[in-house]
């Protein structure tokens, strides 16, 4: 009995210690736990702790008195609010809907297999229906000879009736997952034992291995060959593609050789650009020609694949990233294994797991050849088929913790499923059965993310505060600063002083389509041309701005005189600035209302803010539990 107690009285302990309120407001109150979430999330590693603490106590008091005023104005039941939490909701949501270890292992080898590319050569021969003992007696016997080190592959898939192929250097991705794994299983000269996929069985050999090639930026001009083209056309193309490479020798644009004689529809109006790629992209005859080229600019002379003559000048080169946390390369691969059958490995662990956090079991009042032949009834008659008149519909075959499913939502995903061709490929009854499982209980896991997943919930919670936090205050704050022209003015006339230039000067901003054009262009406005009529003779390639600025906002000369130009600047869109100073202003100067304006409405605001955060403490008393917050602090 004591025990019993002890352990119910530690139980009441740890409950409270995981919930003790650090600050309530009015009736409100925001738990330790939530407070330090927040906290964790923004805090400085500098500086005093306690102080900190203490000033991200009062700003996230703020930030929670300001959500109270939103929901008692009804922005949490606004519709637009609603939709945005429902589109958040749905970006994220897949974040959650994934076994993190598992997927964590594919990344980690995916990453560990792209650091290396592997030349593999692959045997393949079908699997006979009539014959499947001879079938496995050649492989066998091809995998025999190469194990002994015979080379000569072109007589070994004769003498075994095998069909050889030399697949070329590939990487992760290049071939599916599970020939992948057996490929990045053998060292350098091991062949594969004989692997059987459903049509064919295969073999693998891995003759050599290279630090990863990196991702390819190239272009090329493509001269085809016509179908059953005889040596004369293939003649005449060479010839036509020798041509074009003496011009490009010479100096020509390739991107406009490109456009005038490429038979690659695809890039021949991008300067024959094709998109990035990494090894095993392409046919190993293509890929060896371009991986060839050893300096960006350079081209390749005309040289011959299956798809016909090509000419291709490497553009850039960019080496595999080799750090494992990088950003970009973290993006990528997660995108190529979400969409790679390896994620298959991910998600049938999740989907276990999740059916015993969902409390997913079956109910067995109905059997399951009831169930399967109820679903070959509606793949006979398809999507008009009336299943409701079916005696399962109304009974419970699934149960989960809050919630159940009946036969007919097991027919309805039968009728959805086998009425879409580009998902059903004519699965028995049974594999639909094991699909659905999976598939309702992840229904479930999603509905109910919030109830089972706490940092989940947090984000969703964090995204509608902020949201409303944002509506609030423009209705209570930021617009309210931005229509009051009294108030502006009288803020202004009140605390004038502190609205002053700093170091400033007249200045004359120009922007030019080009380095020529700038140089010209200064050299008009130095005669005494003035810059409006330059303006109107290239509209198109001159814009202008005139002001003052401060000097500090311009970066660019430190002590500048009247007339001076500044240097020619290049910008990110391919246009180039300069400045001409003409007026020098010291610091000091008091500014003018209209100069002061968008700092007088910041000011403004947030003494609108800090009356509104009064009245709000005065409706909702604050209150701080000094112990919980000095446990903080240790």
């Amino acid at each position: 009995m004591k025990k019993i107690t002890f352990l119910l009285f530690t139980i009441v302990i740890t409950f409270c210690a995981n919930s003790q309120t650090l600050i309530s407001y009015g009736n409100n109150s925001i738990s330790k736990e939530e407070f330090l979430k927040a906290y964790d999330k923004n805090k400085t590693t500098e500086g005093n702790k306690e102080q900190q603490l203490r000033e991200y106590v009062t700003l996230y008091t703020n930030f929670k008195l300001k959500v109270k005023a939103a929901i008692e104005s009804g922005l949490d039941t606004s519709a637009q609010l609603k939709e945005d939490i429902n589109n958040f909701r749905r970006q994220i949501e897949e974040n959650y809907l994934k076994d993190e270890a598992s997927f964590n292992a594919l990344y980690n080898e995916a990453f560990q297999r792209i650091q290396e590319d592997r030349h593999v050569l692959h045997f393949s021969i079908i699997v006979d229906s009539k014959d499947t003992l001879q079938s496995i007696k050649n492989i066998q016997a091809a995998f025999q000879k190469l194990s002994t080190g015979n080379i000569n592959y072109d007589s070994i898939a004769t003498a075994c009736h095998v069909k050889f192929s030399d697949i070329g250097f590939i990487t992760a991705f290049s071939l599916p997952y599970q020939y992948e794994n057996i490929v990045y299983g053998l060292r350098v000269g091991e062949t594969s034992k004989p692997y059987r996929s459903k049509k064919l069985w295969h073999l693998f050999k891995v003759i050599d291995q290279r630090k990863s090639i990196g991702k390819w930026k190239i272009a090329q001009i493509l001269f085809s060959f016509p179908p059953n083209a005889d040596n004369q056309i293939k003649k005449s193309i060479q010839k036509k593609a020798d041509s074009v490479y003496q011009l490009l020798k010479q100096g020509a644009e390739f991107s406009s050789l490109a456009r005038e004689y490429s038979d690659d529809k695809l890039t021949y109006l991008n300067k024959g650009e094709i998109p990035e790629f990494s090894t095993g992209r392409f046919q190993y005859s293509f890929e060896k020609q371009v991986f060839k080229l050893s300096s960006d600019g350079e081209v390749s002379s005309p040289f011959i694949t299956d798809f016909g003559i090509h000419i291709v000048k490497r553009i850039a080169v960019t080496p595999t990233s080799t750090n494992k946390t990088d950003d970009a390369l973290q993006f990528e691969l997660k995108q190529k294994i979400s969409q790679d059958e390896r994620i298959n490995i991910s998600k049938e662990k999740f989907a276990r797991d999740i059916k015993v956090k969902t409390g997913f079991r079956i109910f067995s009042t109905v059997n399951e050849p009831d169930l399967f032949s109820s679903a070959d009834s509606i793949k006979q008659h398809a999507a008009e088929y009336d299943f409701s008149v079916l005696p399962i519909s109304s009974k419970t075959i699934i149960q989960f913790k809050k919630g159940k499913l009946t036969g007919s939502d097991w027919l309805g995903f039968v009728r959805d499923y086998t009425s879409n061709s580009e998902l059903y490929k004519n699965e028995t009854s049974v594999v639909l059965w094991e699909k659905y499982k999976s598939a309702a209980a992840l229904d479930y896991y999603r509905k109910h993310l919030a109830e089972t997943n706490a940092d989940f919930k947090y984000q969703i919670q964090e995204f509608k505060e902020g949201n409303m936090l944002f509506e609030i205050m423009e209705k209570k704050v930021w617009s309210q600063a931005a229509v009051d022209s009294v108030g502006l003015r009288q803020y202004f006339n009140t605390h004038r002083q502190q609205y002053k230039w700093l170091s400033s000067a007249d200045v004359l901003l120009m922007t030019c389509s080009s380095e020529k054009l700038a140089q010209e262009t200064i050299q008009n406005l130095k005669a005494g041309i003035n810059w409006r009529s330059l303006i109107e003779t290239k509209q198109n390639e001159l814009q202008a701005d005139s002001g003052r600025f401060e000097l500090a906002q311009l970066n660019s000369i430190d002590n500048p005189t009247p007339g001076q130009f500044s240097s020619i600047t290049k910008n990110e869109d391919g246009t180039v600035s300069f400045i001409r100073y003409d007026t020098i202003y010291s610091a000091g100067e008091l500014r003018d209302f209209e100069n002061s304006r968008g700092a007088v409405i910041n000011d403004y605001q947030t003494v609108i803010e800090n009356k509104w955060l009064n009245e709000l403490r005065k409706k909702y008393p604050v209150k701080i539990n000094e112990s919980v917050f000095q446990s903080i602090i240790k």
